[in-house]
């Protein structure tokens, strides 16, 4: 019976199985935390749950009992639902009846209702026939009244305005003639009609002789030919002009360009290119002669011309066009006799004058506005580039001052910006290659100061700040890049900032990176590629605490250079054309300063680092198993805790404006030292047992020191960082576990053996050995050892780190045979 109901079962279970979809829509409309309304339900575990030990076996009646009454509850619950559902169909049926006899007839009493408005609709047209026809005509009577109101005026209007013509009546032709062109607007669809079409052709003749008559008033008044002018404007001339802006837009144009080219007739004729006056040291009479010639047109024609054709405007940006066409001319011709003052010169009064033209007007009639893009608000920072005001060296270097000043007001856009100045664009190469010239004459300048002043000495107040050359560079850098910009944002921009970069270099290379001080002779550049190699009891060469000060100082201002780099990177890529911004790229600068950053600190790490290593030395040629008993600390930990009170309070007082970099000292000087300090642990062999005690007394010492690292020597005491702490620790108390593993005895060698793997992490035979070797074990004891090691090593699964310490797991046959033994106990009792 027992197999024939578990076959019952199984097929139950295939009959029951539900889609993954069916089960989720289940779980979210009867929500359970009874295991058997789970779909992944597992009998076996279920059964482990209810029954973990042996001997919880005892109360599996009462287990069997509480099940069958679930079963009894169920079935129950089962029958209640199947038998309120029997009748559930035939009432369903019914109500499908009654929902759709009702629905026949509401489609009964809409078809009734459609009816009825179709005859109140039919109806309604009836009564409204005629209204609608008297409506019609009524309407087509209005258009006629207009259109034959219309056909008069513009019949009038075209024989007034041919008179008009006739007489130069110029005033009354000017509001005639706007009122003609509006009402034939209104004939466009009747234009098939022979009169009509007339009247249209008179219209365009009548403007067309007028045109024609207005070009000729003005060539009569204002000949091409000749410097003579007219004593002042004409009252015709002025209604004349108030005609051409109701004619073409061409007769507007050419009276305009026919005055404009008469009236800078003179100033071609005295700013020839074979001129005296035409040559870049004389520009300015070409501005003055310009704004003369504006000030009188103001005061001569200025009420003849409308004003929205902005004819004052117009005649400046046609001077500025002649002139910059001129001035390219000349210049291409005399090129070799272009200084930089001079260009400067010519520059600076072009520009003067493109921003008096940006005062005076609005620059509407340019028709090649160059269109830039804005700037956006720069970054608060601490370098020279943030604000236009020129700073000194002290503004510069105060950072605090500068998050508290205020940001400009953006000024506005300039339309006349390069309407001129555009012609000195090609000649910019010698102004690029002065600024070339000055840079290095400035790095040279700064190499000298330094060799004639020396390194700062450890007492003075300047010790460890960043160098003043450093901001003179980039306050130049400044200048040169708002005087370029103002000069041009396309390639003379982009070369600026190539030679921005070359001596950006230079300045890494030969002012910071040249005078970091030397570990050895035979030291190249900036990385130190041996240590000293010194013997027991001898002299370490160490920097002194001026070359301290001075690689902390460089140190300073090379995170100083790199800060400021990005901020000028940034700056010149708004000053340039947005099509160029891609070109300019400092990053191979910034990794430089980076560079001199990370050598910085290293020199440091290994200047600290070499200084204790004849303590570490001393440590490991001690007799330690000669040791008989255990005392103060040893005097190797004495010499290493002096060194590193006498180097450590120099560096973080010097760097005390650069924490981040006195913390990755600290982080490397301890991933440097610590690793070192174990290996010399591992050459104290053989040691005895109080040996091994001093020893882990010394370690502990060195590790209070280490953690008190980065405030040693200080008043105010600071909690060391994090990071730091965490490598100190676990690298110290790696040391302390392998000094315990020396201690303990190797007797019986299982537990020695285990000790081992739970106390150290790395459990490899090398580190073993090592062990070993300082316990003074003779080899054939050390073989044995390492064979046990190596059996009792367990094999590291692809997760846990720690897996070798932690306790040995029931294998999964014995799990199954526990299974097994359950099920068979069970089913007996059920």
């Amino acid at each position: 019976m027992d197999e024939e109901e578990l076959e019952v079962v199984e097929e139950l279970e295939a009959v029951l199985h539900l889609s993954p979809e069916v089960q989720q829509a289940i779980e979210q409309v009867f929500p359970s935390q009874d295991p058997l309304d789970r779909a992944d339900f597992n009998a076996v575990e279920y059964i482990n749950t209810l029954f973990p030990t042996e001997q919880s076996l005892s109360n599996i009646d009462d287990v069997v009992s509480k099940i069958r009454l679930k079963i009894r509850r169920l079935d129950d619950n089962i029958r209640t639902v199947v038998r309120g559902q029997t009748n559930v169909g035939q009432d369903g049926r019914q109500a499908l009846e009654e929902a759709q006899k009702a629905i026949q007839q509401l489609f009964g009493k809409i078809k009734d209702i459609k009816d009825k408005a179709e005859k109140s609709e039919q109806m309604v047209k009836e009564i409204t026939r005629d209204i609608k026809q008297l409506d019609h005509a009524k309407r087509h009577l209005t258009t006629s009244i207009t259109t034959l109101n219309h056909l008069h005026m513009l019949a009038g209007g075209v024989d007034s305005l041919e008179a008009m013509t006739r007489k130069r009546q110029y005033g009354e032709v000017a509001n005639l003639l706007q009122g003609v062109v509006n009402v034939l607007e209104h004939f466009q669809k009747y234009m098939g009609i022979p009169q009509i079409r007339q009247l249209s052709e008179r219209v365009k003749a009548a403007q067309t002789e007028l045109g024609q008559q207005i070009l000729a008033d003005f060539e009569e008044s204002f000949p091409s030919q000749g410097t003579k002018r007219p004593g002042g404007p004409s009252n015709v001339l002025r209604d004349a002009c108030l005609v051409a802006n109701v004619l073409d837009s061409r007769i507007k144009q050419e009276i305009i360009k026919k005055f404009i080219r008469q009236h800078l007739s003179e100033y071609s004729v005295l700013f020839q290119e074979n001129q005296d006056v035409a040559w870049l040291d004389k520009i300015d009479r070409r501005y003055a002669w310009i704004k003369r010639q504006l000030v009188d047109y103001e005061e001569k024609y200025g009420r003849m011309f409308p004003v929205d054709w902005c004819m004052t405007e117009r005649i400046a940006v046609e001077f500025c066009h002649i002139t910059r066409n001129d001035l390219s001319k000349i210049m291409r011709t005399r090129a070799k006799e272009i200084e930089v003052k001079l260009l400067l010169f010519a520059i600076q009064r072009t520009t003067n004058f493109e921003g008096l033209l940006a005062k005076r007007f609005s620059g509407s009639t340019l028709s090649d506005n160059v269109v830039k893009k804005p700037d956006p608000q720069p970054p608060v920072s601490t370098n020279p580039f943030l604000d236009d005001d020129n700073l000194t060296d002290e503004s510069v270097l105060d950072k605090d001052s500068d998050l508290d000043k205020p940001k400009k007001p953006k000024l506005p856009e300039n339309p006349f910006h390069g309407i001129i100045s555009k012609c000195f664009e090609p000649h910019l190469y010698v102004y690029i290659e002065s600024q070339d010239k000055n840079l290095s004459e400035l790095i040279d300048r700064f190499v000298g100061d330094f060799k004639a002043q020396g390194p700062p000495k450890s007492t003075s107040e300047d010790a460890g700040a960043v160098l003043p050359s450093c901001a003179d560079l980039f306050v130049y850098y400044k200048k040169c890049m708002v005087q370029c910009s103002q000069l041009s944002t396309g390639e003379p921009m982009i070369a600026l900032s190539t030679i921005f970069q070359k001596y950006l270099r230079e300045y890494a290379w030969k002012i910071l990176s040249g005078n970091l001080p030397k570990t050895s002779s035979s030291s190249s550049g900036l990385t130190i590629t041996s240590l000293l190699k010194e013997k027991e009891g001898s002299e370490v060469a160490k920097f002194t605490p001026e070359e301290l000060c001075l690689i902390c100082s460089i140190l300073s201002t090379a995170e100083y250079c790199l800060a400021t780099t990005q901020q000028l990177e940034e700056k010149l890529k708004e000053k340039v054309d947005l099509t160029l911004t891609e070109r300019i790229n400092l990053t191979g600068e910034m990794d430089t300063f980076s560079t001199v950053i990370s050598n910085s600190i290293q020199l440091l790490v290994q200047d600290l680092d070499s200084s204790c290593d004849p303590a570490l030395i001393a440590m490991s040629k001690m007799q330690w198993q000669n040791v008989e008993h255990v005392g103060d600390q040893s005097p190797y930990v004495t010499s290493i805790i002096f060194h590193i009170k006498q180097s450590v309070p120099i560096i973080r007082d010097n760097l005390a404006s650069t924490r981040k970099y006195f913390t990755q000292f600290c982080i490397k000087f301890a991933n440097s030292f610590i690793p070192k300090f174990i290996n010399h642990l591992f050459k104290c062999k053989p040691i005895s047992m109080v040996g091994a005690e001093q020893l882990l007394l010394d370690t502990h010492s060195l590790k209070t020191v280490l953690l008190d690292l980065p405030s040693i020597g200080s008043q105010v005491i600071r909690k060391a960082p994090a990071s730091y702490t965490k490598i100190v620790v676990k690298g110290m108390t790696r040391a302390e576990m392998i000094l315990k593993v020396v201690m303990a005895p190797h007797e019986p060698s299982v537990v020695f053996v285990d000790n081992y793997i739970k106390l150290l992490a790395d459990c490899t035979t090398e580190t073993f050995q090592k062990i070993l070797e300082m316990k003074g074990l003779k080899r054939s004891e050390q073989s044995t050892m390492l064979d046990l090691f190596r059996q009792r090593l367990p094999a590291p699964p692809s997760g846990s780190e720690n897996s070798s310490a932690a306790l040995p797991a029931p294998t999964p046959e014995q799990e199954s045979s526990r299974i097994r033994k359950l099920e068979k106990l069970i089913k007996k009792r059920l």
